[in-house]
């Protein structure tokens, strides 16, 4: 299934004090979005980049962390960072917390929580044959009709 919307990628340097400018970016191609949503997919998206930074080749001088973003359904929205690979291995997605674990396991917890859901999560790597880099997403609920008017009717015309 092809994306309703695609926002160009973006690609940052893989360093920590880039976290500014992917919030930022962020702000920028979800204006007039649900503030909530907005904040909750900044944050999921700055756990993301920081994580490919700090345990990948992306934190290495020259690495790069790339982030796509979709309305991949009327009803869904995408975020997802790629990092530059040399991790050795893939992220462990939680599957089976319950509602304490995942209080304690994540800051964002709370956002989540007050927002009315928890984002899903999937992972694939980009060359599975070798450590090329692995593409982390989340995709959170969107009301369709609080999707801004100008990307409402790109996405959802004919």
């Amino acid at each position: 299934m092809s994306a309703l919307v695609r926002w160009e990628h973006r690609l940052y340097p893989g360093r920590l004090s880039q976290l500014a400018r992917v919030r930022a970016d962020l702000a920028r191609d979800l204006r007039g979005s649900d503030p909530d949503l907005v904040d909750t997919l900044t944050l999921v998206a700055s756990e993301l980049f920081a994580n490919c930074v700090k345990y990948t080749d992306s934190g290495k001088p020259g690495g790069e962390v790339l982030r796509a973003l979709s309305l991949p359904g009327p009803a869904t929205l995408r975020a997802g960072l790629t990092d530059s690979g040399g991790g050795g291995g893939v992220p462990r997605i939680p599957h089976q917390r319950t509602t304490d674990e995942w209080d304690w396991a994540e800051g964002a917890s709370a956002a989540c929580s007050w927002w009315g859901t928890r984002p899903r999560w999937g992972h694939h790597r980009c060359a599975p044959w070798a450590d090329l880099g692995t593409h982390v997403w989340a995709e959170l609920s969107v009301d369709p009709a609080a999707v801004p008017p100008a990307l409402r009717a790109h996405a959802f015309a004919g």
